[in-house]
């Protein structure tokens, strides 16, 4: 009989431990599968674009264009997804969704990437996702910006929303995976470093332009240290819409291209001559991407209102000032909706944007 001495007892549960074959197995596994620990786990493998599709030319900064390797300016023209995580949870997540936005004509896909949903599905679950689409994207030849879809003061660390709450700290590892893992993939073409940043006066806590620059440069040498072909966007403050401190103060950093957000209720008729003093000089000299546009109907975001003059007014002012845009957003539930159901089946502003990426919108002369 074993005696009950307390160091016995130890020692005989200690041993059991060491013998027992699940000891190094997750609950409810099979005795084969493994624990991943922290010492196991592989660095993400560089993403390979598949040798029988047609080669995509990588994308690079000239002057105040984006070129092809050519040196030939492309204008880029597309839409904004809804996050994927989200179009998993839909059911709406498979390649059939990009070759839509294909056929109607887009040049560029913009994916966002909330921050909630990359913490809740993990790094690794999430790259999947995106590098379906990468795949997808790069069979048929559109090109991708990956946006970090968090709205705010990240200088601060101040967000908007619980979904957008991330640190400088995961916006700079989010930037260095994402640079590694798609150097060699000419489709993921823009890295959108920050999607809207905004003070909401105050609310959001305070920094300066000169602050913000500081923080856009160092994630942008993160970046150009695993990817020199990447190209970084930035956007300006009041989410996204004001680029006026470029005229003084522009990013020290070369290949990199200016965020807009130009939304209808940004200013009222006439808009040009404030566009032109608010974003629009920064085209003379820098590539600019309007990331994010678009109208409707009705509402509670007057922001969004539209007045039936928005869509041709800036369709012909980014026309005559060459710069590239993106229509938020190819979803039939977030707004301002380009789709009313899962047929596809274009709402008033999808049905003009979709005209305009096919050649069938005429431009003032």
């Amino acid at each position: 009989m074993f005696k009950q001495n307390p160091l016995n007892l130890l020692f005989f549960f200690f041993a059991l431990l060491l013998l027992s074959p699940v000891a190094s197995a997750q609950p409810g596994l099979q005795s084969n599968e493994v624990k991943r620990e922290w010492w196991h786990i592989e660095r993400l493998k560089p993403f390979k674009v598949d040798p029988s599709y047609k080669k995509m030319s990588f994308i690079s900064v000239k002057g105040n264009a984006f070129v092809d390797e050519k040196g030939k300016t492309i204008v880029f023209k597309g839409v904004s997804i809804s996050d994927p995580d989200k179009l998993v949870k839909d059911g709406q997540w498979g390649k059939k969704h990009f070759e839509v936005i294909k056929s109607w004509g887009a040049n560029i896909i913009r994916i966002p990437v909330h921050p909630i949903a990359w913490h809740q599905r993990g790094v690794e679950e999430y790259m999947r996702l995106l590098d379906q689409a990468v795949d997808w994207c790069s069979e048929l030849g559109i090109y991708v910006i990956i946006d970090w879809h968090s709205i705010g003061n990240l200088d601060m660390e101040i967000l908007a929303h619980d979904m957008h709450n991330t640190t400088k700290k995961e916006t700079f590892n989010f930037w260095r995976t994402i640079a590694a893992h798609y150097k060699e993939a000419p489709a993921v073409a823009f890295y959108e470093i920050f999607n809207e940043p905004t003070l909401y006066d105050g609310q959001y806590g305070n920094t300066t332009w000169a602050e913000w620059k500081g923080l856009m440069e160092q994630i942008i040498d993160v970046i150009y240290a695993q990817n020199k072909k990447a190209v970084p966007l930035v956007a300006g403050f009041n989410w996204a819409y004001d680029l006026t401190p470029v005229r003084q103060n522009p990013i020290a950093r070369e290949g990199i291209g200016y965020v807009v957000h130009p939304y209808p209720g940004k200013r009222p008729i006439p808009r040009e001559p404030k566009w032109e003093q608010d974003f629009g000089f920064v085209a003379d000299k820098y590539p600019v991407m309007a990331t994010e546009i678009g109208f409707m109907k009705g509402g509670e975001d007057e922001n969004l209102h539209d007045d039936g003059k928005y869509g041709p007014s800036i369709m012909n002012y980014f026309h005559k000032k060459g710069i590239s845009w993106v229509v938020w957003v190819f979803d039939p539930v977030w707004v301002p909706q380009m789709i009313k159901n899962w047929e596809y089946e274009p709402t008033d502003q999808g049905k003009f944007f979709r005209d305009v990426m096919q050649g069938k919108f005429k431009y003032d002369k």
